[in-house]
């Protein structure tokens, strides 16, 4: 007789504490951010993204001119005025931290401080008047992402971490799914081209085809839903760190894990995600990198 599957055990899991990878040659442990200082941090960045989020609505729906950036990635005069924003509003409250933009590039090396910003990501949908679009503001001090704020302008949704402080949306605390079992997830993918074009297109098909649901939901949506317990994984390809640094903070405060697709800790140089419940994460894991 066949074996009887084991229905999959359901629990809480703690937050994961994942450290971002620190840049060679540190030497001493960084010095704590106070509570007091980090709800001043948050509070600064809240008001960067809400004013961000204010310019870029007054352009949305409306005509606007187009460039291909060298990537040949588009981008507008709404990314650049909303970057041009944040950066007004950081650099005001913290004129000593560095800033790190997709669309002006990084202003310091040195600072122990980085505020990392993506004004628009999701241009190509924000030019169609598609609202999956977001603006993700992240803070990293001494290598370690600290802080992270994600607000989608179209979809009126805006969630907020600080590292050790939970994460939260402006109606509730955010947490992630019990679900740790590939029969009972909803999984989401991003990119889906690159992830066709990669090594671990079989395992992902096999993956896929055990879920309870799998969902194609990509950019800053699949990662809020993550976040509240509405989806229990995300396999994602082709992104940066402004793209999930903030994101990532998210996640990891909600409960979940979030690491790239060969398990290691999320750093600048990042490119694949896979982020998840904690059981689940171990489980995909070992999937995507079966041969």
């Amino acid at each position: 007789m066949g074996s009887t599957a084991q229905p999959c055990k359901q629990h809480r899991v703690k937050a994961a504490k994942v450290l971002v990878q620190r840049s060679p040659g540190t030497q001493t442990m960084p010095q704590a951010i106070t509570e007091t200082a980090m709800k001043e941090l948050l509070a600064t960045a809240l008001r960067a993204v809400r004013a961000a989020r204010e310019l870029i609505l007054s352009y949305y729906d409306g005509e606007i001119d187009v460039e291909i950036k060298a990537d040949q990635t588009p981008v507008t005069v709404a990314d650049r005025r909303a970057e041009q924003v944040i950066r007004a509003t950081l650099g005001e409250a913290y004129p000593e931290h560095g800033i790190f933009g997709e669309e002006y590039g990084r202003d310091s090396d040195a600072a122990d401080y980085l505020w990392l910003v993506d004004p628009i990501d999701g241009t190509k949908s924000f030019v169609k008047g598609y609202g999956m679009f977001s603006t993700q503001i992240a803070l990293m001090h001494s290598g370690e992402l600290v802080l992270g704020v994600s607000c989608a302008p179209a979809m009126n949704e805006l969630v907020w971490a600080t590292r050790g402080g939970g994460a939260f949306s402006e109606d509730a605390d955010l947490r992630v799914s019990d679900v740790e079992c590939i029969s009972q997830a909803s999984i989401s993918t991003g990119n889906i081209q690159s992830l066709a074009a990669g090594d671990r297109w079989p395992a992902l098909g096999r993956v896929l085809s055990r879920a309870n649901r799998t969902r194609g939901y990509g950019d800053y949506y699949h990662y809020h839903r993550l976040a509240a317990g509405q989806l229990d994984a995300i396999i994602e390809s082709d992104v940066n760190i402004l793209d999930i640094a903030a994101l990532y903070v998210i996640i990891t405060e909600a409960g979940g894990v979030f690491t790239d697709l060969d398990n290691q800790p999320i750093s600048l140089d990042t490119h694949s995600v896979l982020a998840a419940t904690r059981p689940l994460h171990e489980t995909l894991l070992t999937e995507l990198n079966r041969d």
